[in-house]
């Protein structure tokens, strides 16, 4: 078991890894074109970028991942392989994707008014960025099916075709109609469609793609509206309490985009914290989406026989390698924050704010990754009424600490949104680990020594690299760090090195039983 999770981590790590440098690219050829800090036109396009994926959001993501997986392996058992099943579940999905969008896109202009994002140029954005809606849905629908059925590679890899389709429409933008911070006027309907139309392009071939793939693992997708008789019911029931979640998750979402586009034009706001967000999610996605989606589908199978003890076993070794992991990446995150900045901005004068804005957001790295393991260990046993409380609990949290963000002064107000979000985060891990504690049992009782050595691994290694960083240059407006995209990247490689040697070294010295699991890890991947 552990051999085939480690082969299936490793494939879904490969793609994640390839898909986020690509992401990266997308991101700094995109921030090029419209600048980052002090940019309302790139505040007009996050917006209008983030309508879609909110709704979305809404009706789909961790909703699918939370009733379909299960779904799909409880009606596997069935004579036809769960075939009709998910031919049913499908269709119903894809109907609502398809209605709202449609819903969605007749009400761009008050959608964007929603947000906070009241420019013609941003209405015009959405219209081109809404049909991304059906796109997505179609994306997770098709790729959670696939996910059961144990070929985790094509929902991993085919967001590369996304990136490489943003990255050429951006590029050809900054070739035409060059680049650099812009106003809202002057904007044509051709680069509107160029930038905005380029970005839905990708999303649709990326869900598209998933069809082929299908046929690949033997399924074919024939629409079926037959969905009474079926136990669409029990999905239905799962889906209501996730639903409620999401809803909750957005509307604090929709404060967050408020209050940081008050800021917009004048510091970092919501082009900004989509940005240092993107770099947050890098080491979540490639260790702990990559680990814990291989896990997910072995810890539904545990849930479903019953076996306690195995499922409890995987809950802790998933909870265990993220912890170790992740630690080191968020020291890496505030050590290299401001180089890190420099990479996607032209100055050290914007370099700063978002950098602060990386710091506020890598301190909650470790409890956002350990979170995404327990809401799936709660999703494996089809129970999502409690992940509803403990998220509506955090909501409130980042609903009045965000408010109270407004009191902030101009410039701070994006870093107080992430440090509200990162504080909100570890409050729900605490509730969320209790109520775990709880169902199953203390089963990850050798995580908290894990995060003790962890973190003086940390703080040792957070010290090498502060200082590796301060003598290149990223504490100063001449050093070597802030000369240019290129040296910045230097100076991470070299601070994230030094930084990892000491890390493991300390582990090591500390005979951390933890270091077998990272080796192990490391050793599958390179055979894969």
């Amino acid at each position: 078991m552990t051999s085939s999770i480690g082969k299936a981590s490793a494939f879904l790590a490969s793609g994640t890894i390839v898909s986020r440098i690509l992401g990266f690219v997308k991101i700094f050829v995109l921030t090029q074109a419209l600048g980052v800090v002090n940019t309302t036109s790139g505040d007009a396009f996050t917006a209008a970028t983030l309508i879609p994926s909110s709704i979305y959001a809404v009706i789909g993501g961790g909703l699918l991942s939370a009733v379909l997986v299960p779904q799909i392996v409880r009606a596997s058992r069935a004579t036809d392989g769960g075939a009709g099943y998910i031919n049913k579940l499908v269709t119903v999905a894809l109907v609502a994707f398809a209605v709202v969008t449609v819903a969605a896109t007749l009400l761009a202009p008050q959608l964007t008014a929603l947000y906070n994002a009241k420019s013609p140029l941003a209405t015009a954005f959405a219209y081109w960025s809404l049909p991304q809606i059906f796109f997505l849905g179609l994306y997770a629908v098709l790729g959670e099916v696939l996910n059961a059925r144990k070929s985790f590679g094509p929902f991993t890899w085919v967001p590369v075709v996304n990136n490489v389709i943003s990255i050429a429409a951006s590029g050809v933008f900054i070739s035409v109609y060059g680049s650099g911070v812009r106003s809202d006027e002057g904007w044509t309907i051709g680069m509107i469609a160029l930038l905005a139309g380029g970005a839905t392009l990708g999303v649709a071939l990326q869900g598209l793609l998933l069809f082929y793939f299908w046929r690949r693992v033997g399924l074919r997708y024939r629409p079926d509206f037959a969905w009474r008789g079926v136990g669409l019911g029990s999905a239905g029931g799962a889906a209501l309490w996730t639903l409620g979640m999401l809803v909750a998750t957005q509307i604090a979402g929709l404060i967050e985009t408020n209050v940081a586009m008050s800021a917009t034009g004048q510091g970092a706001s919501t082009f900004a914290l989509s940005t240092a967000w993107l770099i947050f999610m890098l080491p979540h996605s490639v260790i702990t989406v990559s680990l814990v989606t291989a896990f997910y589908t072995r810890m539904s199978e545990h849930a479903a026989a019953g076996d306690h003890k195995a499922f409890g076993s995987d809950v802790g070794t998933g909870l265990r390698t993220v912890a170790v992991l992740l630690t080191f990446a968020s020291a890496a995150l505030v050590v290299g924050a401001v180089p890190f900045a420099r990479v996607f901005t032209d100055d050290f004068g914007s370099a700063l704010p978002l950098g602060l804005v990386i710091t506020c957001y890598a301190f909650g790295l470790v409890p956002f990754s350990l979170l995404f393991v327990v809401q799936r260990a709660f999703y494996a046993q089809g129970d999502t009424r409690t992940p509803f409380f403990f998220t509506l609990a955090q909501v409130l949290v980042v609903v009045f600490g965000v408010l109270a963000c407004t009191t902030l002064p101009v410039e701070l107000i994006a870093a107080g949104i992430a440090l509200v979000v990162s504080g909100a985060t570890l409050f729900q891990l605490v509730l969320a680990g209790v109520l775990l504690a709880r169902r199953i049992g203390w089963s990850a009782h050798r995580l908290p020594a894990t995060l003790v050595r962890s973190l003086a691994a940390a703080a040792v290694a957070a010290l090498a690299g502060w200082f590796v960083s301060g003598a290149l240059g990223s504490r100063s407006v001449d050093g070597f760090a802030m000369a240019g995209q290129v040296p910045a990247v230097i100076v991470l490689a070299a601070v994230g090195a030094s930084m990892g040697l000491v890390y493991f070294g300390v582990l090591v010295l500390l005979r951390a039983p933890e270091v077998s699991l990272v080796t192990g890890a490391l050793a599958r991947f390179r055979r894969r």
